[in-house]
């Protein structure tokens, strides 16, 4: 038995699919709808991304503000350490050697005529600006 094969060529580039204008609007509609809901929830998810960010970061702050305001307090205790008078005599008699000085030490001088004495004022920084 022979058998015999023959080559059919189908030329098929000038079929073209006929869509329906219908279809095609509710598919525009169905991807446009898709896409307003993937936009919704993208903004649900970044929303609470960032919330949850901000939070770590005031958290960060509450801690560096606490940290502050002991610095502040141990800082605000050792200038009034500071400003004590007593302090200043301590040093000035135990580490320098010096005493107060005895009467025969002391002179009084008589300023000089139309001698102006000099006036000095300590002024504190406005603190409100």
């Amino acid at each position: 038995m022979l058998e015999f094969q023959t080559v059919k060529r189908i030329d098929n580039s000038r079929l073209m699919r006929h869509v329906e204008p219908v279809k095609m609007r509710n598919l525009y509609r169905t991807v446009a709808l898709s896409g307003i809901v993937a936009m919704c929830f993208m903004l649900y998810i970044y929303q609470h991304f960032r919330c949850i960010d901000l939070s770590f970061q005031l958290e960060d702050v509450k801690g560096k503000q606490a940290e502050a305001a002991s610095l502040n307090s141990s800082l605000k205790l050792e200038i009034a350490g500071l400003r004590n008078p007593m302090r200043i005599d301590v040093i000035a008699r135990k580490q320098l050697g010096l005493t107060e000085p005895l009467p025969e030490q002391m002179r009084e001088y008589d300023a000089p005529s139309g001698a102006e004495v000099a006036a000095a004022r300590y002024i504190r920084p406005n603190r409100a600006q």
